[in-house]
């Protein structure tokens, strides 16, 4: 086993320039060299390739991996012949290729050279395929993508359903299933029609920390989504439609808009797919637009954002979708626009299927809806789809960040479980809801639940209530979907639990997503907004002026005050007063330069500016701020000022440091004299002057942190440190 050991690790750093594993990809490998088979559920970005690449290498043979796109295996082939010297070291046999092609794809495989061989489910079956395949040594099977094989995964294809009877033809050898996305139900399907139940399951967490997540009503979409992107020029993303002729006609808008975008669809030639998959790989454009058959196995690291113009068919398919964002661990967003009209869209698609077909569609779509329409934490109810537990909310999604308002749940929480147990734990979530509300659908009228005393019991309340209520309790996992009868709602352990001791729980209110407005407000989380060449040009700015006066950079314009330039593009003194933190006084001292620079980048890019944007955070003009001035002018205390109007001194302070951020000049030393020592003044003001990078007061608490000073000591120095230095 330590000779396999070290030989994985000279491999992965001989190959792949790593030095150590990521997630579990080490067991993974060392698993299949044993012999054995495997079922691997990793995230997208969670490395699965590496988990089949690194053993082809080792082992004896070739391995075949089954692939379904042809996009995929080409940008895997490629991939491959980068780490190796050999160009024959992997190939792919599918479609694509013409019989000259094909004899060297064979006659490389037969001398040995070829350690990994890609095909697609439909060459594998072809009989004289089959034929060749038993001639070499076949080192194992990968198939790639496994959710393939489940009509409950979000990418069904029946062809794959007959990889096992081939691979038996063939000959056995050990045998990995891979894929980013499973619920369990998907798991169980794909192991069992693969016959590998025993196989050792290797299931990596799904939470990807730096994904942002977020829902939005769908109004005026497309001016949203053009405005987003010019906010986040030059970064790379992917837009998803699900129509072809949609996909086109918003590929157009954006490329009127000066966006350099492409349209991907199934609809276009094979030749002009992979032109324009290939320019957005070199970056010649920046944005794809797209139908879901973009994205399987495109290994690009730097994708920024994933907008769903249209609500996808299924969590799996959102979820594999969302995770093309931040494959290298930095910013990726994932907004979805959202409305009802969508869902109808889609149901109808359904209605021309077989009955088995509609019914998990359907099943799906409700995954769908409910999510997003929810108000729990995004990250929590992906991962609890995907049957993980996660305790804590994420802190990084439009739920956790916007919260909305809670009530208590417990007596909605017993009405649902008593429900659920009276009919015997036989029927889903709709159902359910029918009874409570009191609906008399033909189901109810078949099992006389009409008379139940549960009936009608929660008419007060509308049916979108008890679906969020419904939702929330599976997230607390006090009831379960039943995986074999898809979609049956049954009471857990913890359920039972929760009805003999019953505890008080909040419950979130639902959004109805048909009365949102979201005109106007256009930031898409976390200063996402910002112009980053611009805000970087402004930096440099600020550096070189602070140099030259021999000052801290924050002392002149304060980061969040750049940002807002970066945003607004401010190019008079008068628009300028209007950015976050600078007032007259400022803008006169050192906006020149800034406006100078900002008209000059403006010109040159051609950026239309946005003077419909709301102006963030238009500093205070309160009366109390004139109030503020004259008195401390007049030296009274800050606590009789308090006083006098009513604030906290917390709130003072920030009513001051708008005051001196924006430009005025304010004496607070008589203060500052009657509460401090003078060495505890020197010393502060000292690290704001010598050490500080930025104003920040976090990261001036952790500097002085053994000083023993207090949080509003420091905040009194930094007022009197901007004022005297900057203005």
């Amino acid at each position: 086993m330590d000779n396999n050991e070290k030989k994985i690790h000279e491999l992965l750093k001989k190959y792949f320039g790593f030095d150590t594993f990521k997630g579990l990809q080490r067991e993974v490998i060392l698993s299949l060299l044993e012999g054995k088979d495997s079922f691997v559920l990793m995230p997208t970005g969670g490395g699965k390739s590496l988990c089949y690449q690194l053993p082809a290498l080792m082992l004896e043979g070739t391995a075949i991996i089954i692939s379904p796109l042809i996009a995929l295996m080409k940008n895997q082939v490629d991939s491959m012949r980068g780490f190796s010297t050999d160009s024959g070291v992997a190939h792919f046999l599918n479609s694509s290729l013409n019989k000259t092609e094909i004899a060297q794809v064979k006659d490389d495989i037969l001398q040995g050279k070829t350690k990994l061989l890609y095909v697609a489910p439909e060459s594998l079956t072809k009989e004289d395929n089959v034929e060749f395949l038993k001639k070499f040594k076949i080192s194992f099977f990968a198939v790639d993508e496994a959710h393939c094989i489940s009509e409950w995964g979000h990418d069904f294809r029946p062809e794959y359903r007959r990889i096992r009877p081939i691979i038996n033809e063939i000959g056995r050898a050990p045998l990995m299933a891979l894929t980013a996305t499973a619920t369990p139900k998907v798991q169980h399907d794909i192991q069992k029609n693969l016959d590998m139940l025993d196989a050792e399951v290797f299931k990596s967490s799904f939470r990807r920390h730096n994904l942002y997540y977020e829902v939005r009503p769908k109004l005026k979409a497309s001016k949203e989504i053009i405005r987003y992107i010019k906010n986040n020029a030059g970064k790379s993303g992917i837009i998803y439609c699900l129509s072809r002729k949609k996909v086109e006609e918003l590929a157009e808008m954006l490329v009127v808009n000066d966006i350099k975008a492409l349209a991907y669809h199934a609809g276009m030639d094979s030749a002009t797919r992979s032109r324009n998959q290939d320019m957005f790989l070199h970056e010649e454009v920046d944005v794809i637009v797209a139908t879901i058959a973009f994205g399987m196995g495109i290994d690009k690291p730097d994708v920024r954002f994933v907008i769903h113009y249209n609500i996808p068919k299924s969590l799996e398919g959102y979820y594999q979708e969302t995770g093309r964002a931040g494959r290298d661990g930095g910013e990726g967003k994932c907004i979805t626009f959202y409305s009802y009209d969508d869902i109808q869209k889609l149901e109808k698609f359904m209605q021309n299927k077989p009955v088995n077909e509609q019914e998990i569609g359907k099943q799906l779509l409700f995954e769908t809806v409910s999510y997003a329409e929810s108000s729990v934490c995004r990250v929590k109810q992906l991962l609890n789809y995907f049957g993980e537990e996660m305790t804590e909310d994420c802190g990084n999604c439009d739920n956790c960040l916007s919260p909305k308002p809670k009530f208590e749940g417990k007596e909605d929480i017993l009405t649902l479980l008593n429900t659920i147990v009276r009919v015997k734990e036989r029927f889903k979530a709709e159902h359910i809801v029918n009874i409570l509300t009191g609906k008399k659908t033909a189901e109810i009228a078949t099992y006389k639940h009409q008379e139940l005393e549960e009936f009608g019991l929660g008419g007060e309340e509308n049916a979108r209530h008890w679906k969020a209520v419904i939702r929330q309790m599976l997230i607390h996992q006090f009831i379960e979907k039943e995986i074999v009868n898809y979609g049956l709602l049954k009471v857990t352990d913890k359920g039972r639990e929760y009805l003999e001791k019953p505890y008080s729980i909040m419950l979130t209110k639902d959004h109805n997503y048909e009365d949102g407005d979201t005109e106007g407000d256009v930031g898409f989380g976390g200063g996402s907004a910002t112009d980053a060449v611009l805000f970087a040009m402004l930096k440099d700015l600020r550096k070189s002026i602070a140099k030259k006066l021999n000052l801290p950079p924050f002392v002149i314009f304060s980061d969040p005050s750049l940002q807002d330039m970066a945003i607004q593009y401010p190019i008079t003194m008068e628009e300028l007063t209007m950015v976050s933190g600078v007032g007259q006084g400022k803008a006169q001292k050192y906006g020149k330069e800034f406006i100078e620079l900002i008209s000059k980048h403006v010109q040159e890019n051609e950026i239309e500016r946005p003077q419909d944007f709301v102006v963030k955070s238009v500093v205070n003009k309160s009366t109390n701020k004139v109030f503020i001035i004259k008195n401390i002018d007049k030296k009274m205390p800050l606590d009789e000022i308090c006083n006098a109007t009513g604030l906290e001194m917390s709130d003072l302070l920030d009513e001051i440091e708008a005051i001196v951020n924006s430009g005025t000049r304010i004496n607070i030393d008589y203060y500052l004299d009657s509460i401090l020592d003078e060495d505890v003044v020197e010393d502060i003001y000292l690290y704001f002057k010598e050490d500080a990078e930025t104003d920040s007061l976090q990261e001036a608490m952790e500097e002085l942190n053994d000083t023993g000073y207090s949080e509003e000591e420091v905040r009194l120095v930094r007022i009197k440190f901007i004022s005297e230095m900057g203005n």
